[in-house]
């Protein structure tokens, strides 16, 4: 059975080579070279919470405002994926966050729809979701409204799922109750950021709306209830190991409680999150499972099943 990722953030996922040609085309200056573009764009050791740590994205997103810059970086993901050896992924990002130049999230979600169609012809083996965002924020309830639109009109058509995702800490899943359970009754499939930097409620919340996956959620550890719903309900945690120690809401990889969850029986899906922000990727992850936490190959073909089950295509 192969490895496949539920949970990577196309602009957290681009190759620096890419992001440094298409600041050149796009005449962005920011008085930087290769070597410091390449540095910027991943998390520093010294990266202290996930506010810190979405820091990164503000480059690469001032290179993705166009839709040929969203097809390109979406074509190059699924062949970045590819050459991982797999043959499934899905993938995400936000519309709403590269229409700074004028383009509709529609233009944009075309794009990356086209580009993903692209490197799917070429390889023809593989397959991969999109995953449309919604953002945490304030003054962008008309965007996510639109965002909800999308994903419901290109649903079947590449885009597989809808998604919330931004500063837990700050924005409250709470927040945007109404327009989770607005998706839910457009029957969009769901998967909420929840548990990863917030509260108990956040969890709360994405289990309420009836979320079908929860992305992080390794904050219901804490809580029986919580470990209990997400068993009968069969919900399904995205764990991203590396990206969790980089965002201190766990301390070390032996600390972190994917082993816990796994034990009593909750669902794990494991991804990299953010290929390029985090340095890592699928077969990493992987191996700090078995290097750290103790995972037995068999244990690991479980979570490669749960993955499968999961997934939304």
């Amino acid at each position: 059975m192969k490895n496949r990722e539920l949970h990577l953030h196309i602009d957290g996922s681009l190759r620096v080579n890419t992001v440094w040609q298409l600041m050149k085309e796009q005449k962005i200056d920011l008085g930087l070279t290769k070597d410091k573009l390449d540095t910027i764009m991943k998390v520093p050791s010294t990266c202290k919470s996930l506010d810190e740590y979405l820091e990164r994205f503000k480059i690469p997103l001032k290179v993705l405002q166009t839709p040929n810059a969203i097809e390109r970086v979406s074509y190059e993901l699924v062949k970045d994926l590819a050459d991982l050896g797999m043959d499934y992924s899905e993938i995400r990002f936000a519309p709403q966050l590269s229409i700074h130049n004028g383009f509709s999230q529609e233009e944009i979600l075309k794009a990356a729809i086209s580009g993903i169609k692209q490197a799917e012809k070429e390889l023809g083996y593989f397959k991969a979701g999109l995953i449309v965002c919604m953002m945490r924020g304030q003054g962008n309830e008309d965007l996510n409204k639109e965002s909800i639109y999308l994903a419901k009109k290109y649903l079947g058509d590449t885009v597989c799922a809808l998604d919330i995702a931004g500063a837990e800490t700050i924005y409250s899943t709470r927040n945007f109750e109404k327009l989770l359970l607005e998706a839910k009754q457009l029957n969009l499939p769901l998967t909420i950021h929840a548990g990863e930097a917030g509260t108990k409620d956040d969890l709360e919340v994405a289990l309420a709306v009836k979320t079908d996956r929860i992305g992080h959620g390794i904050l219901s550890v804490k809580y029986d209830d919580i470990i209990e719903r997400l068993i009968d309900n069969n919900i399904t945690l995205e764990v991203c190991v590396s990206s969790n120690l980089q965002t201190k809401v766990v301390d070390s990889v032996d600390n972190h409680p994917v082993r816990q969850l796994f034990d009593k029986g909750v669902r794990i899906a494991i991804s990299s999150d953010n290929m390029t922000v985090s340095d890592t990727n699928i077969i990493n992850e992987f191996n700090l499972l078995k290097t750290h936490l103790n995972f037995t190959d068999q244990e690991i073909n479980q979570i490669r099943q749960y993955t499968e089950e999961a997934s939304f295509l």
